[in-house]
């Protein structure tokens, strides 16, 4: 694809600085150009959901598969209510307790939404994001806005704006950088034309939260085929992955020091995510991130992706990390984990991108 220059505007909080490089933005997604801007979860990579020319465009920045399909983020309800056939109560229900927030919800998909959007799919979908510039960009551009991650196809996701430049840098117009994003993780993706409800991906809102409003969630546990058109994103084997091996082990200070001993036998150097207070042999072919405390979800989650790429940058080899339990926001870094530690397909190259 031919290179464009892409611009980076740095947003300080202050309205009448910000403003106007918002409105900057909205243009630019009403032209059906490409923004990337920060959402509470994740830098997205916006356009124009209802412009299905402007949204292929999002495909092949990010170089893509279409059979796996985009969150449309509205900037409130009524502007959801337009993308899909009906909001059902269990939907306004989720709504009133979550949004704006880090929960999309999977439902029929009205006409006006193009089938690039949904990878042919009858359903879109949707969400209202947290973060005051998501929002803002929105409303700035009068439309909807269809916003997978800003990064290259099966990358760890993006949660500054360096991340976002060093893959999609010369690909999309402009860069909205208000800083890191709070979650660090993308939003829960709750499927509701399933009965009963169907979690295609944990994220921000755990399934213990969503439960209570309307009842038993069913977990997607089988894994599903690439190349045939998904129900979600984030629901392939194998995504968020660093260009280096990604080695789990048991979540334990013993069982990690000892994963990091076996890596040295096989890897000059390594890096590890290392919870606060657990130890490791000091040695030079050793590099440790801080990542926060265990049992600290929240901060884990936020510095996961950061991790990740800043080990990967340093030059290791492969990457050590202990594995969360499947609950809470814990089960959101843990479904992250394992789909970057999926091992490639045949034919495929685990460091391409």
């Amino acid at each position: 694809m031919a290179l464009i220059e892409t611009r980076r505007l740095i947003l300080t909080g202050d309205s009448a600085h910000d403003a106007p490089l918002i409105e900057q933005a909205g243009a630019v997604i009403r032209a059906g150009g490409l923004v990337a801007f920060p959402t509470e979860t994740v830098y997205g990579l916006g356009a124009d959901a209802l412009n299905a020319d402007a949204v292929r465009r999002i495909f092949e920045a990010k170089e893509r598969p279409t059979w796996d399909p985009l969150i449309v983020h509205g900037a409130e309800l009524e502007q959801l209510r337009m993308l899909v056939q009906e909001l059902p109560p269990a939907a306004e229900r989720l709504a009133e307790a979550f949004m704006p927030g880090p929960l999309t919800l999977v439902l029929p998909k009205a006409e006006c939404v193009p089938d690039i959007v949904t990878a042919g799919r009858p359903t879109v979908a949707v969400r209202i994001p947290a973060h005051p510039v998501a929002l803002a960009l929105i409303r700035a551009s009068g439309t909807p806005i269809a916003a997978p991650s800003a990064n290259r196809f099966g990358r760890p996701s993006p949660t500054n704006a360096e991340h976002v430049l060093a893959d999609l840098a010369g690909r999309i117009e402009l860069v909205l950088d208000a800083g890191p994003t709070p979650v660090g993780v993308e939003s829960t993706v709750l499927d509701l034309t399933t009965q009963p409800p169907t979690l295609l991906r944990p994220g921000g809102v755990p399934r213990e939260a969503i439960e209570p409003l309307i009842g038993r969630v069913r977990l997607l546990e089988e894994a599903l085929p690439e190349e045939q058109p998904l129900p979600s994103p984030g629901t392939s084997p194998r995504h968020y992955a660093p260009r280096v091996p990604l080695l789990l082990c048991p979540p334990t200070p013993e069982a990690f020091r000892s994963a990091v001993q076996d890596a040295l036998n096989l890897y000059e150097r390594i890096g590890a995510l290392t919870p606060d207070g657990w130890s490791l042999l000091e040695s030079r072919r050793v590099l440790r991130y801080e990542w926060g405390a265990w049992g600290d979800w929240q901060t884990l989650a936020q510095r996961l992706f950061e991790g990740v790429r800043w080990l990967e940058a340093q030059g290791v080899q492969a990457i050590v990390c202990p594995l969360p339990p499947a609950e809470q926001l814990a089960l959101a870094i843990r479904d992250r984990l394992l789909r970057a530690a999926h091992p490639p397909t045949e034919g495929e190259n685990p460091h391409a991108n």
